[in-house]
């Protein structure tokens, strides 16, 4: 029960103000106390939840088989071969286990390591709420020989568990609908974010057969997933468009303590680290302990075998960790009977011992690795001094250019127009292709909380640099000392000056090119603006439509033919193309571009980190053969290119 405060104004503060809320009324009541929000995000929570039940059975090594599947009404049905929940009275209640663990909060399997030595949903909560925010919900266990079947509506048990049918099968189907009274924004679910996290659990699960089957078209789409490899295949999977330095993917697993820590790692060519790290199948996106224990002993283990093998010499300096870690993907993961996590998200790993045991089984295995392997050692320290060296020749480069031009927000790039708003959740900064669209945006911009920063050209494309080349050009420099919030794995994304981060470049093919190149910049080296959804894109128009008074401005050749038809032909419309952002005065910029009235923002956001590393990889690494085998395959869809 929740006690909640009702307040009315002029009304005496007493008793018959607090209201109580029995069971799962404090869930329907505040919502996103228990999944986050009720907006797209947990509304595929609720998926998660019923998912993650099966996903326990199977990590306790009873369940080999999960199909999720979408209904043409968007309704979920998750079905596993696992155990069946039990359907025993549970002695606290005196109903059917399987009743009290969808309609009581905090009652589960989880609790006191009886029902399952590891969990990733660990606060019993899972299957109540979801029963609690759904229009409806029905569980059907297939156990003992018998179908056991009840149905819920909102959160309110409809009628007894009953017996409904025989089977020879073993397993849970849990059937529901988001409830749309909850989930006003929408109740349609993305089969694409859906079948990525499936993915992501099939890769942490080795062996575990995960499928997904969207049912809400004429034509079912399925999509299954296997890996014997676990998370050696994940990172095979990553660095599918990188050019690796050794064949196979360095892989251990060992247990300590009931810990059990799984790392497979592997070097590419490329300059940038990708790691990901999870604890019972939760993506610990801000790292913890685990990685931190993870990183420590890979620096040391290096360093240590460079130096028995003369790699590094007596008076030379240690590699960093940023060396070790340059062109690297690392796939940790660690199952803990009990993990804490910090704060609500669960996504960072708090337990201190998993630092100390993380560190002591990858040092026991990497250093064994690296005596048994010499050809693979000797390429992996080579990559780590190349990287110093680049590490070296960009610290020198930073102390040149702090003398010159500073490197500190106190003092900001010449060519910056700052803004006067010191706040940074109201400013925003306008990445400007070229100084005669600057210089619009200079005359026609809000002073009070837009700044403008003219950028020359094309910036260099840091997919293929090293730190001190990039830190050598102007533009990227300036753009680094305007955001105030450092670079790479120094960056401080609470040090931002400014909360939108607007990219406005022409609408055409080179300020396409221009937008992907800066968008590359901020995915490597600034991810965190990108994460927290400071990053958008600037809508321009392409088409100004004048007829006697009346200014209309348009986006694509389809607009404008259909708006051409739709209107009289006296007086005669003049039609004005805007190849570029200079062609625009400051006013018109300000109205069609600028002004948050009626501008219109696309925000950059990456909701599959796997995928957009692996784009970024294609479209700007290296290698030819992924980026032709995509132009191949998508050139029958382009039906207009601008030259």
């Amino acid at each position: 029960m929740i006690g909640e405060l009702i307040e009315e104004a002029g009304q005496e503060y007493n008793a018959s103000q607090i209201q109580v809320l029995e069971g799962l009324e404090a869930v329907r009541k505040r919502p996103g106390m228990y999944i986050g929000s009720t907006s797209v995000e947990g509304l595929h929570h609720l998926v998660w939840e019923i998912v993650d039940n099966s996903i326990d059975e199977a990590m306790a090594g009873h369940a080999s088989q999960i199909q999720v599947f979408l209904e043409p009404d968007d309704t979920i049905r998750v079905t596993d071969n696992g155990r069946g929940i039990p359907i025993d009275i549970q002695e606290k209640t005196g109903r059917p286990a399987v009743e009290t663990v969808f309609t009581v909060l905090h009652a589960g399997g989880k609790f006191g390591g009886g029902g399952y030595k590891v969990s990733g949903g660990l606060h019993g909560v899972g299957s109540s709420v979801v029963n609690a925010l759904s229009e409806f919900l029905e569980v059907s266990v297939h156990k003992n020989g018998t179908v056991y079947h009840q149905r819920y509506e909102r959160g309110e048990v409809m009628f007894d568990l009953k017996e409904i049918g025989e089977t020879d099968l073993s397993g849970t189907e849990v059937r529901f609908k988001a409830d749309a009274e909850i989930f006003k924004e929408t109740t349609t679910y993305d089969f694409n974010k859906l079948a990525t996290r499936i993915r992501e659990l099939a890769f942490l699960n080795r062996g575990l057969k995960i499928s997904i089957q969207d049912n809400r078209k004429d034509e079912p789409v399925t999509l299954e997933y296997q890996y014997d490899g676990g998370i050696k295949s994940y990172v095979e999977y990553l660095n599918q468009t990188k050019t690796v330095l050794y064949d196979e993917p360095i892989y251990l697993e060992d247990e300590q303590e009931g810990i059990v820590v799984e790392v497979a790692l592997q070097h590419t060519d490329g300059y940038h680290m990708n790691i990901m790290s999870f604890a019972n199948n939760i993506h610990t996106y801000e790292g913890g302990t685990h990685e931190f224990g993870f990183k420590t002993a890979l620096t040391r283990i290096v360093n240590d075998y460079a130096r028995k093998n003369k790699f590094i010499k007596e008076n030379e300096e240690n590699v960093s960790g940023e060396d070790v870690r340059e062109g690297l993907t690392i796939v940790l993961s660690i199952k803990h009977p009990d993990p804490q996590f910090e704060g609500q998200t669960k996504t960072k790993l708090g337990n201190s011992e998993v630092r100390t045991i993380t560190d002591r089984l990858f040092s026991l295995h990497f250093e064994r690795f690296l005596m048994e392997n010499p050809q693979t050692s000797k390429r992996i320290i080579d990559k780590a001094l190349l990287a110093a060296k680049a590490r070296l020749a960009a610290k020198r480069a930073r102390e040149v250019t702090r003398k010159k031009n500073g490197l500190e927000i106190s003092n900001l790039p010449g060519k910056l127009a700052d803004c006067a708003s010191k706040d940074p959740k109201i400013s925003e900064l306008f990445i400007v292709e070229g100084d005669s669209a600057g210089g619009s945006a200079k005359q026609g911009r809000s002073r009070f909380f837009q700044a403008i920063l003219p950028i020359r050209g094309k910036i260099l494309n840091v997919e293929k640099a090293t730190i001190d080349r990039i830190l050598a050009n102007e533009e990227i420099r300036s753009l680094f000392t305007a955001m105030g919030t450092g670079f790479g794995e120094e960056f401080q994304v609470d040090k931002a000056r400014y909360h939108k981060l607007i990219i406005m470049t022409d609408a055409d093919v080179d300020g396409a090119h221009i937008r992907t190149l800066l968008l590359t910049l901020f995915y490597r080296y600034m991810r965190p603006v990108v994460e927290a959804g400071f990053v958008y894109i600037a809508q321009p128009p392409l088409y100004q439509v004048k007829q006697g008074k009346k200014e209309v401005y348009l986006d694509s050749d389809r607009e404008l033919n259909k708006y051409l038809k739709s209107i009289p032909a006296t007086p005669k419309p003049s039609v004005q193309r805007y190849k570029g952002l200079g062609e625009m005065d400051a006013e018109q910029l300000w109205s069609t571009t600028m002004n948050p009235e009626n501008r219109r923002l696309l925000q950059v956001t990456v909701d599959d980190a796997i995928e957009a590393d692996l784009v970024f990889d294609m479209l700007m690494g290296e290698r030819v053969e992924p980026r032709r085998d995509f132009i191949e395959e998508n050139a029958q869809y382009v039906t207009n290119i601008d030259v």
